[in-house]
């Protein structure tokens, strides 16, 4: 008889405003993940929960985004952990209870293995999207952000 380990699944919640946006960003940094609005920002599913692939993640995204800080939450063998990440470091520990109650429902369930990223809709994969089409789409957030400002 064999046991199938459950994966480890690493989701970043940011406050990036768009799922678009953050996948550009993970683009630019060539790393592979699966980006999903929700009403308190982007947060995005890493393929690649591996090794170092989750710290490699928060830390490209929290460097290119670097004035607002975001979670990498983890699960891996039936414990969560959260760690706060900005300009590249990892800032602490977050009470995962905490950091769940916070945020959206799909996430959780994503996190828990309930749901998987292909049920949810609007998700935008950074694969396919070229170093161009990734940089005209954040500038293009970014201006739209500023005139938001402004208002």
């Amino acid at each position: 008889m064999t046991s199938q380990a459950t994966p480890k699944i690493a989701i970043i919640l940011t406050q990036v405003a768009t799922a678009e946006a953050l996948a550009a960003a993970c683009a630019l940094s060539k790393i592979q993940v699966d980006a999903v609005t929700s009403p308190i920002g982007a947060y995005a599913v890493c393929r690649d929960a591996s090794g170092d692939g989750p710290e490699a993640l928060a830390k490209a995204v929290s460097t290119l985004v670097k004035t607002v800080p975001l979670v990498l939450v983890e699960m891996e063998g039936g414990q969560i952990s959260a760690g706060q990440w900005q300009a590249g470091e990892r800032t602490g520990d977050l009470a995962p209870g905490l950091v769940l109650d916070g945020a959206p429902h799909e996430f959780e369930d994503l996190l828990l293995g309930v749901t998987s990223v292909k049920d949810l809709d609007g998700v935008v994969s950074s694969s396919g999207i070229s170093r161009w089409k990734a940089a005209r789409s954040l500038a293009a957030a970014g201006g739209r952000s500023a005139r938001k400002a402004r208002r």
